[in-house]
């Protein structure tokens, strides 16, 4: 079977144009039919166009891309794209990395292209490991800095704000404790939600048996 010509364009939302792209495309792709395009994030790689293309590319197969960004975002699933890519025997030229845009006319430009294909997987496995890592170190210095002062890095307390009692609130409770109020009434007087009541009913009883207690 003889190789097919690929290429893919990609642009994030339906108002902006593929126009340039597919132009770009046209120059080493060519037949129009096999130039597929997505609408879509990049975020993720469940794009309708994409994933016909998958289905269709066999061994031997070269597939144009503009940017190595029109295939996707998230660096991690770049990779895995390409490795897939690889493993089906697909070679990658992308226009805007001169060093993949080798013309493929023997055995030796194709031992070229496949290691260049070989490095961008490692560049991207490096630079997701990055990403990951730094995703962690800013954790946990986040982490550290909330143990220190209580506080984010933003200065703003850390997760949920303490919610206060109402003003009324040992009143109420009694009548709701007696069974005099339904919830329902207690927390429409208090002017809170119905989670809140129950999780301020939670804490006051808790401190309460600890006032018990001591």
């Amino acid at each position: 079977m003889a190789k097919e010509i690929w290429g893919y364009a990609r642009v994030s939302t339906k108002e902006q144009n593929l126009e340039r792209q597919i132009s770009e495309l046209r120059q080493y792709v060519p037949k129009e039919e096999n130039i597929i395009s997505d609408k879509q994030s990049g975020k993720n790689f469940d794009r309708p166009g994409y994933r016909s293309l998958k289905e269709r590319v066999r061994e031997g197969d070269e597939l144009y891309v503009k940017s190595i960004y029109r295939l996707g975002r998230d660096k991690e699933a770049i990779k895995n794209e390409l490795k897939f890519l690889k493993k089906k025997g697909v070679l990658v030229h992308i226009l805007d990395f001169p060093q993949t845009m080798i013309e493929v006319e023997n055995e030796y430009q194709l031992r070229v292209v496949e290691l260049i294909n070989t490095l961008m997987i490692e560049i991207f496995s490096f630079i997701a490991q990055e990403e990951r890592e730094n995703i962690r170190r800013r954790q946990a210095e986040g982490i550290a800095v909330w143990r220190k002062t209580g506080k984010t890095k933003t200065g703003r307390p850390y997760g949920r704000p303490k919610i206060q009692f109402p003003s009324n609130w040992k009143k109420i409770y009694a009548l709701w404790k007696e069974k005099r109020l339904k919830s329902k009434e207690a927390w429409y007087l208090l002017k809170i939600s119905k989670n809140v009541f129950y999780r301020l009913v939670k804490e006051y009883e808790s401190l309460t048996e600890i006032v018990k207690k001591s």
